[in-house]
């Protein structure tokens, strides 16, 4: 139960943004494909060529290398169970469309980036605060 309370809150909170891309999505499509539901704009973005839900927009790209075009209209960005090592790429991903940037990380993982943190049920959401002036 504490995984979709998570996962509600997580969408109630991204909610707040109408044009996302998800960084990373990997075989969790759940949290983009309720945004989705919810009449907010989402591309999903992995290294590897991944299925996503109806209404989402899937982008093979890598936030290390990225396609800027991709994450240009984004309100937001963000990335569930996001390891440290690309805590920054995807900061700076952000900063560069004028994006907010939220994430999880992997259990214990301590952000690499400067952050506010924002209690979930299970874990933390993080927004970065690098260069901004806090969320939107």
């Amino acid at each position: 139960m504490a995984r979709s309370e998570r996962t509600t809150a997580l969408v109630d909170r991204l909610a707040e943004y109408d044009r996302l891309v998800e960084v990373g999505v990997g075989r969790r499509t759940d949290v983009a494909g309720t945004l989705a539901q919810r009449g907010r704009s989402i591309t999903a973005t992995d290294v590897h060529d991944r299925p996503v839900p109806d209404g989402v927009a899937f982008v093979r790209d890598d936030v290390v290398d990225p396609d800027p075009s991709v994450y240009a209209d984004a309100d937001a960005v963000y990335a569930l169970n996001l390891p440290p090592e690309l805590h920054r790429p995807a900061a700076d991903v952000a900063q560069a469309a004028d994006a907010d940037f939220l994430f999880t990380t992997l259990g214990a993982d301590q952000p690499q980036v400067p952050v506010e943190r924002e209690p979930l049920p299970v874990g933390t959401l993080y927004l970065a605060t690098t260069d901004r002036a806090g969320g939107r």
